[in-house]
């Protein structure tokens, strides 16, 4: 059984955990971080985690909690209208070395 209402998918395929992503959106809708595993029970409208919920503000920022297949759908469900949406990953802030000090 599919869903009743229509909803943007974005695959990000493996990423790995701590990994930052911003959503944008032109409208309040839905967004859901899944697994792969968890976007397949949410495609065949079946019981599913996931991680955010409705977006008031735009953009929002999930962080993808560990690594792994991930995906991100955007949709209207309990929502009028249609909202555009992009994703993009937060690049992360090189890390500063430690300085290393030698015994004198």
């Amino acid at each position: 059984m599919a869903h009743s209402f229509s909803y943007t998918h974005y695959d990000l395929d493996m990423q790995r955990g701590g990994t930052m992503i911003e959503i944008t959106l032109s409208a309040v809708a839905n967004v859901r971080l899944m697994s792969h595993g968890n976007f397949d029970l949410f495609r065949n409208a079946r019981q599913h985690t996931f991680l955010g919920g409705v977006a008031k503000q735009s953009p929002i920022r999930l962080k993808i909690p560990k690594s792994g297949h991930w995906h991100v759908v955007v949709d209207m469900e309990g929502h009028a209208g249609k909202a555009e949406s992009s994703i993009r990953l937060v690049p992360q802030a090189p890390r500063k070395p430690v300085p290393h000090f030698s015994a004198a």
